[in-house]
Parts: structure tokens; sequence; C-alpha cells
């Protein structure tokens, strides 16, 4: 999957609504300012949550972790004092009971192993610690690129897109807290809306090859990608418009 991208790529297909969205996880944690709240980033992408994370709590309180190398050197580039990790979900190198929360955020329907990554994330927490995550309700089609997965499967119905992915849909990630033995597990909606000024602002994003969706467009000839571009003009309203997307999420303590 194409995450072996620029920091900059991804933050430019995906930071305009995972920016918004971090302040949201982060109150949903209980992360607050003050605090002295050690905490770990787990999938932390180029640092959108964990740039969220050392304004509330301080950079030498918060560590993040990412498979990506393009994306650790990010994170290390944008906020110094940070420790960044190169490490996937499901193996984090980090002693138990290291942190006093524990967040994903539109990361676990990427882990190979769901379950052992939030397995692995309930590991690290301290008792009576926070663990929190949240992906964006493909399922239910409110998701930021929902309309981009529209316009593929009117193009080629065999495209399942995103929507079958763990955690993109309610009760999701509430199975996946409780499975991994965590308790007070409860499930929220969180929202942001993001505004653009013409559709080529929209799907420019879509051709920096960040993603699944990145992938459907690289897959695709000249041909295929204007076809593609058009389907998806069709459903986007007149600029400028207005973007609302929703993330499940769920909050749990260890």
């Amino acid at each position: 999957m194409a995450f072996d991208v620029p920091g900059d790529a991804y933050q430019q297909f995906m930071g305009i609504f995972s920016d918004p969205l971090s302040t949201e996880l982060a109150d949903l944690a209980g992360v607050r300012a003050g605090s002295g709240m050690r905490v770990l980033d787990v999938g932390c992408g180029p640092g959108a949550l964990t740039s969220e994370l050392v304004n509330r709590c301080g950079a030498a309180q918060v560590v993040g972790v990412d498979p990506s190398p393009p994306f650790v050197a990010a994170v290390r580039a944008r906020l110094a004092g940070v420790d960044v990790v190169q490490a996937p979900a499901e193996e984090l190198p980090f002693e138990d009971e290291s942190f006093d929360a524990t967040l994903a955020q539109l990361v676990v329907h990427f882990m190979g192993d769901p379950a052992g990554g939030v397995g692995q994330m309930r590991r690290v927490t301290r008792p009576g610690g926070v663990v929190a995550a949240c992906v964006w309700d493909f399922a239910g089609g409110r998701a930021p690129l929902s309309k981009f997965w529209r316009a593929v499967a009117s193009l080629d119905p065999g495209v399942t897109g995103e929507q079958v992915r763990t955690g993109s849909k309610t009760g999701d990630l509430v199975a996946l807290f409780r499975a991994a033995g965590l308790t007070d597990v409860r499930e929220s909606e969180l929202t942001v809306t993001c505004r653009f000024a013409s559709f080529e602002e929209w799907w420019h994003p879509y051709t920096l090859g960040v993603g699944p969706a990145g992938d459907q467009v690289r897959s695709l000839d000249n041909e295929g990608r204007v076809a593609l571009r058009e389907a998806c003009r069709e459903l986007i309203p007149e600029p400028p418009f207005v973007v609302q997307a929703v993330a499940w999420a769920a909050v749990g303590t260890r």
C-alpha cells in the first residue's frame, strides 16, 4: 500500500481533514494541556495528531511510531524533541504500561492485524490509562474519500474501495477494544468540515500516490484517469463547496 511517500504528499492528501480531526480525538481521549500525560501516537504518519499532542503535553511527553520511513523522517523534522520510532502497530517496541494514553488516528483499518495492534496499544498503556482510535466511516459513505470511491465503482463495480476494512463501520472499533480487554469502552462520532475553493483543489491530492486511493489512480492509464476525474467531477458540488466527514471513534480504559 502506498504510504512510502513524502510526508508533504500525505499532508496534501489528508491533512486538511486529519488536522482538525486530531483535536477531536485528543479531546475524546482526555489529553489535556498541562496534564503531564505521557502519550503515544500509533501510526503517526507525518505528524498531524502528534503535533496536537505536543501542543497539549510538550514534546518530551509525546512518542510517535510509524512503519513508514518517510513519515518518521517528516515527524522528526517537523517536531524537534519528539521521540519517533519506526515500527508497525502490531510490534510496538515499548515496555508494558509505558504510557498514560495511547492513540491511533486513521490507522486501525490499515493494520495487517487490527486485533493484534489494538492489543499492543493496550499492553503499552498503564492501568487506568486510556486507549483511543478513530477510522473514517467508509461503510456509511461519510468519509472524505467516499465520493472518490463512488466514482471508481461507477466505472469499475468490481472495486470495493475501503468500506470493507476493519473499523470503517459502527461497532467495529468497540468490538476490537473489548476483545483486547479494555473496559468502559464507548463509541463516538467525530465530525470535521473542510472547504474547497475548486474541484482541482479537491482532485489534485488523489494524484499524489497516497494510500489505496493513490494506488487506484496510479493503476489506471491516462484515459482511465481522465474518466475517473470526470466521474468525480459529476459528484462534486459546484465550487466553492464544503465536505463534511465523519469518523467512528472508540475510547476505553486499560
